[in-house]
């Protein structure tokens, strides 16, 4: 198997421990075992195990079936729907020019 070590900032780590964590938390809530998320989306135990850690190195598409097997796919969508700093730099760039006095 190949595999790829992802270096990420400790930032980066904490927020993907964080993310990991609520998953871990909206199973239990919703009473799930381990064993009923891995069978419902169709992944190994360890992958859930390293999910629920917020290992970078599962693929996206994984964390995004354990979401939709919980019911929370649609908050995928929330991600980076509010870019304030990209809104500003499309702003920035949508200035118009004065226009220059028209030629008679």
């Amino acid at each position: 198997m190949n595999t790829r070590t992802i270096a990420l900032l400790p930032k980066l780590e904490k927020i993907l421990a964080e993310f990991g964590e609520n998953i871990k938390l909206a199973r239990l809530r919703r009473k799930l075992t381990a064993e009923q998320i891995c069978e419902r989306a169709g992944i190994g135990r360890n992958t859930l195990w390293m999910i629920e850690k917020g290992a970078p190195s599962v693929a996206m598409g994984a964390y995004a079936q354990v979401l939709f097997t919980l019911g929370m796919e649609k908050d995928l969508l929330n991600l980076a729907s509010d870019d304030v700093l990209g809104r500003r730099l499309q702003d920035a760039g949508l200035e118009t020019k004065k226009r220059g006095p028209k030629k008679r």
